[in-house]
């Protein structure tokens, strides 16, 4: 799966006071892969949950809004830890964050795997997406400082893949497992391929990056930038519109009579749509235009929810998780790469900033709609949905056609 244009892009020059050391090799196939890998488990673990969220409830004797801060808790600390991170990653360096974030993560998922009740849940599955926030912004982070601008949409694009297949075997497995088996092995899975990225990892090479000054000089360095509180604002919304609904799809399908398993299945076509169309991305880049990108996605995603608005039956909601994965890699990974290129002096904490705001905003907006997706209220929160789209896709492509001139 690896092309060669993302296996061997030569690498962006180190910043002007970049700490001293050997010259970071071009992304290689391999650095690529285990970036992949992080990635993938990170998303798994976020999205594992989706699909039990009723069967957890049940088990657990607690209501689904109860069982829902499990959800939204995690997106709430995967958001928060997201500048922290980023912070550390600028200072001691990209490789050494992720291992100690994956090393974190496998005792959080420990901890959900023997929770005895749904308040200890809540608090490990907090703790894990605190620790798994570091993955994925900063396997981004890397491949800003290795792969030059006009290129890097094509290995993020590598990453948004597998990216989105750990969100599609999350929600297959773990509704399966869940239904025949035991939810808990589900959290255990994530804990054990954690540990052993935290041990593989050392094979990755650090990248040059600016020599550590003052504690809170990267976040001076990004927040100075009007077009970094501009893209924050943007994938608050595009969190709240995509990530924050996506968690009602397998509870839609759960209310109408599904399975566990089966609408694990469903949600699951969410990654195999994001899958297939970072692949038709990786070539559209360089020939399309990033707005046009843009409003494609946002465009998939109106369409997608308008669809769960006017009905949840199966073949409604295989259509709009199709779409909304569709929606994801044309309008995220534009606005993804948008973002690596903000504050290049201060590429981490910019980039975490970023993930800060995408997924306070999928927390926010997955919370909030707990309430409504109790009484199965769901046509109207898909129709909300769909109307946000609206003014997410504008801002977005009027923001990107700005910065370009």
């Amino acid at each position: 799966m690896d092309t060669a244009d993302s296996a061997r892009t030569t690498p962006a020059p180190p910043p002007a006071n970049a700490t001293a050391g050997p010259t970071t090799p071009p992304l290689s196939a391999a650095s690529l892969r285990l970036l992949r890998a992080a990635g993938f488990v990170s998303n798994f673990d976020r999205f594992c949950i989706t699909p039990m969220l009723l069967l957890i409830g049940t088990q657990l004797g607690v209501s689904l809004p109860t069982v829902m801060l499990a959800a939204s808790g995690y997106f709430l600390a995967y958001g928060l830890m997201q500048p922290v991170w980023g912070l550390a990653s600028d200072r001691i360096g990209r490789v050494r964050v992720i291992r100690i974030s994956l090393a974190g993560a496998a005792v959080a998922a420990l901890c959900s795997v023997i929770a005895p009740d749904a308040t200890v849940l809540i608090v490990a599955r907090a703790a894990a997406g605190a620790f798994f926030a570091a993955c994925i912004a900063a396997s981004i982070t890397y491949v800003g400082d290795t792969v030059p601008a006009p290129v890097r949409q094509r290995p993020l694009s590598e990453l948004m893949t597998a990216f989105a297949l750990g969100t599609a075997v999350a929600t297959v497995v773990a509704g399966a497992l869940a239904h025949y088996v035991s939810w808990r092995l589900v959290f255990a899975l994530p804990g054990l391929i954690a540990t052993y990225l935290a041990v593989a990892l050392r094979r990755l090479p650090e990248p040059p990056r600016a020599a550590p000054g003052a504690l809170l000089a990267p976040f001076k360095v990004a927040l100075r930038s009007r077009w970094q509180w501009y893209v924050m604002a943007v994938a608050m919304l595009e969190g709240a519109v995509l990530l924050g609904f996506l968690t009602y799809i397998a509870p839609a399908l759960e209310a109408q009579g599904a399975s566990a398993t089966l609408a694990g299945a469903v949600s699951a076509l969410y990654g195999v749509g994001s899958m297939a169309a970072a692949q038709t991305v990786k070539r559209l880049v360089g020939r399309w235009t990033p707005v046009r990108l843009i409003v494609v996605g946002g465009v998939q995603m109106a369409v997608a929810f308008g669809l769960a608005a006017a009905s949840r039956s199966v073949p409604a909601l295989v259509a709009c998780t199709l779409l909304l994965g569709g929606g994801w890699s044309f309008m995220h990974s534009t606005i993804q790469s948008w973002a690596t290129g903000l504050s290049p002096a201060a590429r981490a904490t910019g980039v975490a900033m970023f993930g800060l705001a995408l997924y306070v905003g999928s927390a926010l907006a997955s919370a909030f709609a707990a309430g409504p997706a109790e009484h199965h209220a769901y046509q109207g929160m898909f129709l909300t949905a769909a109307v946000l789209t609206v003014p997410l896709t504008v801002a977005a492509a009027v923001g990107r056609a700005r910065y370009q001139s």
